[in-house]
Order: C-alpha cells, then sequence, then structure tokens
C-alpha cells in the first residue's frame, strides 16, 4: 500500500525555492561590504594611529598594525592634554557635556511628548497653525538666529551660563520632536483614547497612564536624536555655553588646532574617539530601537 500524503494546510509556501547564490545576491553583499570598508577604514585609521607612537607615525604606513601598542596617548588625551591655556585633559569636557545633554534631553523630549499628545487627542482651535509654526522652527539655520539669541540671553542674564545652553538645546529640539511624537500619537487608535474619557480620565492621567507607557519605542528615537545632536553640537558649544561650561567637542578643537609645540596626531585621533564613544555607544545599544520606533509613526493604524 502506498503511503498517504499529509493533505495540505493551506499555509505552505508555493512556487519555486530560491536559488542560494544569485548575481543579484552577489551584487547586494558586493556593495555592503565595500560599504562596509568605505566607513569603518577611516575610523580603523584613526584607532591604529592613537595606538601607535610618534616615530612611527612620522614612518607613515597609516594602515598598518601598531609595532608596540602604546596607550599613552588615550591617557594623555582624557587627562593631560591641553585645550588652551588649560592642561587638564578631554576630562572636564566630558562632564560638560553630560551636565549639558542629560536635562536637556530629558526637557525636550517630556516638552515634545506633551505636545504631540495635545495635537493629537486634544486640539484646540488653531493647532494646526501653532503645529505649523512649530514646525517652521526646525528649518530655520542656526546662524541666523545666533545674534539676536546673544542679545536676548543677556538681557535674561543666562548667557554664557549652564541653563541658557540647557534651554537653548531644548527649544531647538522640540519642533523635530513634537513632529515625531505627534506622528506616533496619531497612529493609535482614536477608540483608546474616547475609552479613557468615558471612564473619566483627564488629559494628565491618559499622557501618563496609557500614552507615555506606549510610547516607548519613539521616545528611544528621540533619545538618540537629542543625545547624538547636543553631544555633537560646537556651533552652541562654544558661543552660549560660557568657559567654564565647554563641551567636549570645543575642547576636541582646541586640542587638534593647537599652534603651538609638536601636533600630536596620536593624542589627536585619540581625543576624537574619546569625543564620539558616548553617541556611537548609544547607537549601538539601542540601534535596533531606533528603526522600529521611527516605522511605529509611520503608517496611520
Amino acid at each position: 500500500m502506498s503511503e498517504e500524503k499529509p493533505e495540505s494546510s493551506g499555509n505552505e509556501p508555493r512556487g519555486p525555492k530560491p536559488r542560494k547564490i544569485s548575481p543579484a545576491r552577489i551584487g547586494v553583499y558586493a556593495f555592503l561590504i565595500i560599504s562596509a570598508i568605505f566607513f569603518t577604514l577611516p575610523l580603523w585609521v584613526m584607532l591604529m594611529t592613537s595606538l601607535k607612537t610618534m616615530p612611527e607615525i612620522r614612518m607613515g604606513y597609516l594602515f598598518n598594525w601598531p609595532q608596540e601598542i602604546s596607550f599613552d596617548a588615550w591617557v594623555k588625551a582624557w587627562d593631560t592634554a591641553c585645550t588652551g591655556r588649560d592642561c587638564n585633559g578631554l576630562k572636564p569636557g566630558f562632564w560638560n557635556s553630560v551636565k549639558i545633554t542629560v536635562p536637556s534631553t530629558i526637557l525636550s523630549i517630556v516638552i515634545a511628548a506633551i505636545n504631540g499628545y495635545a495635537l493629537s487627542f486634544w486640539r484646540f482651535k488653531g493647532s494646526n497653525f501653532f503645529f505649523g509654526l512649530l514646525l517652521f522652527g526646525a528649518f530655520v539655520p542656526y546662524q541666523v538666529v545666533i545674534y539676536p539669541l546673544i542679545i536676548a540671553f543677556r538681557e535674561i542674564g543666562i548667557f554664557a551660563t549652564l541653563p541658557g545652553i540647557i534651554i537653548l538645546h531644548s527649544i531647538f529640539g522640540m519642533p523635530i520632536l513634537t513632529l515625531l511624537f505627534r506622528n506616533f500619537f496619531g497612529s493609535l487608535p482614536m477608540d483608546l483614547f474616547k475609552a479613557a474619557r468615558i471612564d473619566g480620565a483627564g488629559f494628565w492621567q491618559i499622557f501618563f497612564w496609557i500614552m507615555l507607557p506606549m510610547s516607548v519605542p519613539i521616545s528611544i528615537v528621540a533619545v538618540i536624536l537629542q543625545v547624538t545632536g547636543i553631544w555633537n553640537d560646537f556651533l552652541f558649544g562654544s558661543v552660549f555655553a560660557g568657559r567654564a561650561n565647554m563641551p567636549m567637542t570645543v575642547q576636541l578643537n582646541n586640542i587638534v588646532t593647537t599652534t603651538t609645540g609638536i601636533r600630536e596626531y596620536n593624542v589627536n585621533m585619540a581625543a576624537t574617539i574619546l569625543s564620539a564613544a558616548v553617541p556611537l555607544v548609544v547607537y549601538f545599544v539601542s540601534g535596533k530601537w531606533f528603526v522600529r520606533g521611527i516605522a511605529a509613526g509611520a503608517v496611520k493604524g
């Protein structure tokens, strides 16, 4: 007797199986490999240069592995490199960047989340005009408003202070973050909001108990954008932070562009990697959430 074949469930894939190796797949992998090499090659040169001594750097051979690995450049970049007249390395700038980035990120995200929530579920008369005006601020070049902001901050007494630079980053981060949160909240079912209203929940109760816990993916996107933008900022840091609050990028510029003594390329490369370490760590840790959060508000459900 011949064995009976099991009945098909109807969910099995049909059609010819794709070949494991095809010209299109080879082309895709070749493109990805070339792109990866193109973007990682500068990082490799920076890393190798930072681990070499100055006599070995003068010999050339940028891509070669160090003959003798030395971390002296990293120690000097962090602790004793001169940033102008001070020779305390990047350490003070790191803590200044932390003091600027953390409160600015939290403040801008909280305000943008409230704005996006209000513009999605509690629309008031003129809300579309207000939203358009807010977005307009995202496209104004920073250089255009620097001088008026200097005068305004001077008049209210917060120019070249830590609160001043925090407020500045929070204000300039709100337009794009408000757009992200508005699109995300707009993709949520309106019935969820109506059910909470029927149960007697008010503005803040719905926000804190329903909307905020559901907005974790887009909040992570906002954190990545703000941390990267604020940490890498040079223009606002050099103008509005003041000498006592100079961020890491400003001190890095002072190390690299120094015109006295010997130009130590290994120290410069180590200082550059140290300055970029925090955004790189943030991306590596939460990169998958970035794509998920962006896609969450892309299509209205």
